[in-house]
């Protein structure tokens, strides 16, 4: 802003924090400027330079077509130094600790010494498969992890990504989704001191060839099957089809797909949503301008190469000339803590549950977190108090809340190091990013009304999907949609809150509202005053539910409650009841409060009130068949 400000926004230009919500909307009018200036700030290099930003002559596309006609190789522009970003061979590109090594010093791999690795890597897939093949990855995010993917993606392959934690089933259906004909893993997963099976998990769903990585030390630790191979003897075939350690990268079109990610299920069956080499691009210029990634900076973010966050970060500091920082573990302890202070990071990212487990059992005591500049959270709603301990960890340093799709490739709306922060809420829509908040009817409310409603997003959004393996992308994210502004407005299926001093808050999906007396709610207003409802509480999720019989619905409220503390069930609905009628509407009435261990979660910790929902249903309709 400072460098283009008054050239873009001529007199009415102050300064970049005045002008901030003047430069979005000039970047929402005119995203072929916006993304020219920041191509130049990311490490990125065409091969063929593309012929202009954005096309928008086709009209069945209803997010036009970017950067057309460029071809260029996405892994290698993360591998290969850079002026500026100031990206040289000797800066550090991986930093990792195994867990239970907590006193050692951490490990570390230039830019150098990874392109080196990643090459190998690339020689070897391209020994055992070919060109276009989908091959998987399924394995924690432990630099090898980071080394394969890239490697297949330089290879001209496409990374299928699954999760470390699925079962034998849901990896099944994505491998037969995808069309995988191979998959990477690991012998066991390491977490809290224990070995967990996966290439036992891994063998039950794949039929294709298996590479499988040692969890720890040279040889992996259990028998494989005749077609599957160790990574030893994988890395021993290109030396057997007499390969250099040289790999020359694939080139190719920017629209050619790189990766296969998977929703994460919170309605229905996993979509299949395949990321191109746009993809990449947006999710790093979205780190860069919110978070303010540098080169010297330090990410870490406990995560998977399964869900979008995984190949995000990956991308958002090979791109900008960071470091990224690995944990092989469970983020749940003071080893990880431990980790984050002696790899001295810089931008830590996470999910609110993880705080909230750190701040419970006060696991994080005694460590030194003040070189973090910046905190990030996605995945779930924050909780505020949970934010507040969290800041308080480096001199109530902010937290950029993020909140996008896997679909997007990036977040639609975050917070901005340029505004005050709110705990808990967004500040501004991402960089080039339109929307509007629709009413009941599909119309959107005025630009500057406080509201509440379903989000809708403008079609011409760089970095989102233009298909999907597995259903029609048209009538997934357009059919229906309302016409804004002469062009059909891009379905979400978020519901979003508008305040009065111009802040966001995310209130769950559209299939979280619920009407309670004919007044409509999110399921995340409600949890926000039961949480704090009694001491004992550690988490709670509001669902409502039509009795077997008919009539209007009720609200149920699930409560997980601390380590050590009782509670009773009717004590906790009087002071819900009272709590809600207070602070939301002196309409609504809890029917029921229901204690339980935990909550049914999908694989990201993604609340998953539809099983709750589905659960209470059931037990309605045998009281009322009883």
């Amino acid at each position: 802003m400072e460098t283009y400000g008054s050239k873009l926004l001529g007199d009415s230009y102050k300064d970049p924090i005045t002008s901030f919500p003047l430069f979005h909307q000039f970047s929402v009018q005119h995203p072929q400027v916006y993304w020219s200036l920041v191509l130049k700030e990311l490490s990125v290099s065409f091969v063929e330079p593309p012929k202009c930003i954005l096309d928008t002559s086709d009209p069945s596309k209803h997010g036009g077509t970017w950067l057309p006609g460029s071809v260029l190789n996405i892994a290698e522009c993360c591998l290969q130094p850079s002026v500026h970003p100031n990206k040289r061979d000797d800066s550090i590109a991986i930093i990792w600790r195994d867990e239970g090594f907590d006193d050692s010093n951490v490990n570390h791999i230039t830019l150098k010494q990874l392109r080196q690795q990643v090459m190998l890597v690339a020689n070897a897939i391209d020994a055992t498969f070919s060109k276009r093949d989908a091959i998987a990855i399924d394995m924690q995010m432990t630099a090898n992890a980071v080394i394969i993917y890239l490697a297949i993606v330089l290879a001209g392959c496409i990374v299928v990504s699954i999760a470390e934690s699925f079962a034998p089933n849901e990896i099944e259906a994505r491998l037969r989704i995808s069309k995988a004909k191979g998959i990477f893993t690991q012998d066991f997963i390491s977490r809290g001191g224990r070995n967990f099976p996966l290439y036992s998990r891994v063998i039950q769903a794949a039929t294709c060839k298996v590479i499988v990585l040692p969890v720890i030390g040279d040889d992996v630790g259990v028998k494989l099957r005749d077609q599957d191979l160790s990574w030893k003897s994988f890395l021993s075939s290109r030396r057997q089809n007499g390969r250099s350690d040289h790999y020359t990268p694939i080139h190719q079109p920017i629209d050619s797909v790189t990766n296969i990610l998977f929703s994460s299920g919170t309605t229905g069956e996993p979509k299949a949503i395949p990321w191109t080499q746009l993809s990449p691009i947006r999710t790093a210029a979205d780190g860069w301008a919110f978070m303010d990634f540098q080169s010297g900076d330090v990410y870490c973010w406990p995560t998977s190469l399964g869900w979008a966050v995984g190949p995000t970060i990956v991308y958002s500091c090979f791109l900008s000339g960071a470091t990224l920082a690995l944990y092989h573990g469970s983020p749940l302890g003071h080893g990880f803590g431990k980790f984050v202070q002696d790899a001295g990071v810089t931008i830590l990212g996470t999910v609110p549950s993880l705080v909230k487990t750190w701040k419970s059992t006060h696991c994080m005591e005694g460590l030194d977190w003040t070189k973090i500049k910046t905190f990030c959270s996605t995945g779930e709603t924050s909780n505020v108090d949970d934010d507040l301990w969290l800041s308080s960890k480096s001199y109530y340093k902010p937290i950029i809340e993020c909140c996008g799709g896997t679909e997007l490739a990036s977040c639609f709306i975050m917070g901005s190091l340029l505004q005050p922060q709110a705990f808990g809420a967004f500040s501004t829509a991402s960089m080039t990013t339109g929307f509007v908040i629709l009413d009941d009817n599909g119309v959107p409310y005025p630009e500057d009304a406080p509201c509440v409603g379903e989000l809708a997003l403008f079609p011409l959004y760089m970095g989102a999907s233009d298909r999907l393996l597995n259903a029609d992308h048209d009538e997934v994210y357009f059919k229906g949609m309302p016409i804004y502004k002469e062009k059909v407005l891009r379905r979400h299926g978020d519901i979003i809150k508008k305040t009065a001093g111009g802040y966001f808050v995310v209130q769950g999906r559209v299939d979280d509202t619920m009407n309670l007396g004919g007044i409509k709610t999110s399921s995340v207003e409600i949890e926000r005053v039961c949480d704090r409802g009694d001491e004992s509480i550690l988490e709670t999720a509001a669902i409502s539910v039509a009795p077997a019989n008919g009539g209007p619905e009720q609200l149920v409220i699930f409560v997980v409650l601390k380590e050590g503390y009782n509670s009773n069930a009717e004590a906790l609905k009087k002071k819900f009841s009272k709590a809600i009628q207070t602070n939301l509407n002196p309409l609504f009435k809890v029917s029921l409060v229901k204690i339980v261990s935990d909550f049914p979660r999908t694989a990201s910790n993604k609340l998953l009130r539809r099983v709750l929902r589905d659960q209470m249903k059931h037990e309605l309709s045998v009281q009322s068949r009883l």
